[in-house]
């Protein structure tokens, strides 16, 4: 489920709240809104509401925190890429082969998650079947350096892509990664309780109705964005893959 499906659910949870409370508010024998019972009202769901917005900070701080690091580091892969496309360059005409590879998967990895929005099944086969850096290794693997130098240079290629490999299923492991949904649900059960409660203490006039109206539209948005910044390559919300198109200028055979 996409997050602006999760943040319009939790928008209809807590607005249908909001005007129940209203209509509770109404057939409601008055004792049981008197000053005393108001006041106990608004004691108990203070509680509530500390808890929520507490939880709300809490998964919206971790939300940020993934982004930036899934930002940092494709900065630090994208360094690598072109670091080993530089001492493959480095070693000769025989990584020319390697060195195409690595375009081609940088390619492959433009299109997937920025041009093609994470939707593997679209992918061409020859790129789906394998976006990692692995098909780079075996070609790095099967050179016969014969100098210490280029015995040198291969180990270092060696070395740079087992770091990019390392990031590469480090992602997939992220991506697979599905949102806390027994504690969002509890969430939205807190703030669907406050807005009732907010429902049923107002007057129901028009300046309520819309300002509860915007107040569950701005609520639902902190959800959404819990959701969508928690995968930064999916939504909305993406990295940028600026970086990926500037290094991709600089691999290759030229």
């Amino acid at each position: 489920m996409s997050a602006l499906a999760i943040g319009g659910i939790a928008f209809a949870c807590l607005y249908a709240a909001a005007c129940l409370g209203m209509i509770v508010s109404h057939r409601l024998p008055d004792h049981h809104l008197s000053a005393d019972s108001r006041d106990t009202i608004k004691l108990a769901t203070a509680v509530v509401g500390t808890l929520s917005a507490l939880a709300l900070g809490f998964l919206i701080a971790s939300a940020k925190t993934t982004f930036d690091s899934a930002e940092a580091e494709l900065r630090t892969s994208v360094a690598r890429l072109v670091l080993l496309d530089r001492v493959m360059a480095h070693y000769g005409q025989e990584t020319a082969g390697a060195r195409q590879i690595l375009a081609e998967l940088v390619k492959a990895r433009l299109h997937q998650n920025w041009e093609n929005n994470g939707n593997v099944s679209s992918l061409p086969e020859s790129a789906s079947d394998d976006l990692g850096i692995e098909p780079v290794q075996d070609e790095l693997r099967s050179l016969s350096p014969g100098s210490e130098a280029k015995r040198l240079l291969q180990s270092r290629a060696l070395e740079v892509s087992g770091q990019i490999a390392e990031a590469h299923w480090l992602l997939v492991e992220k991506e697979g990664e599905e949102p806390p949904w027994a504690f969002l649900a509890i969430l939205v059960f807190w703030l669907a309780l406050l807005f009732f409660t907010f429902g049923l203490l107002a007057p129901a006039n028009a300046t309520v109705v819309c300002m509860l109206f915007v107040c569950a539209l701005s609520v639902a948005g902190a959800v959404f964005l819990i959701i969508d910044m928690a995968h930064p390559y999916l939504g909305l919300i993406q990295v940028s893959d600026a970086p990926l198109r500037t290094a991709l200028a600089h691999l290759g055979i030229r």
